[in-house]
């Protein structure tokens, strides 16, 4: 049976971004800065760079901004080419050929779940990637490249997956799974943000998936879960009983922008990698901490 790689990209940015409050009152916060792009920009790049050329945004209300963003702004692309900054031109010019981009309302923020759910129409008929806009991922070849990999060894739906400490279990959905290969395994069951006492395991389900289409009937089927919301992990731990779930420990680097704390810690971190701005970042800690790095 001939293989084939994933094509389309959901993106769920329906969120309301209560964590950044006051900020997120007007500005989505998938489009939160990290140095000179939005936050959802990152993902849309790692998309693409995997091999997607379809965008699918789950959005809610107040999230017009996005769709700016991917669309063409002739006049500010003039003004620019006008005054000379051409090259700042063509980057704006490149944002909407990037992919193509497709909208769809999720109404009422009922979880992930059904965010998934809102996007059937477009992702009906082949395997997908499901991107979590506040996990920026470092990672060479890129984590959706990975878990397609997996897939493409195994055949069915790959979760990234990550060790987190037995501590933190309450915070992620936990898978309880089998190795199969070193970093890889077979899903067994999974649990929405377990008790640390009642966790099957340490590893944890981070925000990159490759799903398979019939994920759309489960997610018709269950019941709210955790919080009063559809969640994903119910309809992939039905899944279980028809097909087989596969979770890799992916290799690279896991940027958390859903928090205030893991937003600053992610804009240090991508500053130092260029030098210009590590120069300004470490000027800026040693004269304000009276130090020497």
């Amino acid at each position: 049976m001939t293989f084939h790689h994933i094509r389309k990209a959901v993106f769920p940015v329906a969120g309301l971004g209560t964590r950044f409050l006051p900020v997120t009152k007007d500005i989505p916060k998938e489009m939160m800065p990290l140095i000179d792009r939005p936050l959802i920009h990152h993902g849309v790049d790692e998309a693409v760079a995997s091999g997607c050329n379809d965008i699918i945004f789950v959005t809610g209300t107040g999230k017009e901004t996005i769709f700016q963003y991917f669309q063409h702004s002739p006049e500010l692309e003039a003004h620019l080419t006008e005054t000379g900054k051409e090259e700042l031109a063509e980057q704006l010019r490149k944002i909407p050929e990037l992919a193509d981009f497709h909208y769809t309302l999720q109404e009422k923020p009922l979880g992930l779940g059904h965010a998934v759910l809102c996007a059937e129409e477009f992702c009906k008929d082949d395997y997908f990637g499901l991107l979590l806009p506040d996990d920026v991922m470092l990672a060479e070849p890129t984590v959706l490249a990975q878990l397609e990999s997996v897939r493409e060894r195994y055949s069915g739906s790959v979760l990234s997956l990550e060790e987190v400490d037995k501590d933190d279990t309450s915070r992620y959905g936990i898978v309880d799974a089998e190795e199969v290969e070193p970093g890889v395994f077979r899903v067994k069951g999974l649990v929405e943000k377990p008790d640390p006492k009642d966790a099957p395991s340490n590893l944890a389900i981070m925000g990159r998936y490759v799903l398979s289409p019939s994920v759309f009937k489960h997610l018709k089927s269950i019941k709210r879960g955790s919080g009063g919301e559809y969640q994903l992990t119910d309809a992939i731990a039905s899944m279980l009983e028809e097909e087989p779930v596969y979770a890799l420990l992916y290799k690279g680097r896991r940027l958390d922008c859903g928090v205030r704390e893991g937003w600053i810690k992610a804009t240090i971190i991508k500053a130092l990698q260029y030098p210009d701005l590590r120069e300004i970042v470490i000027n800026t800690i040693e004269k304000e901490l009276n130090v020497k790095i």
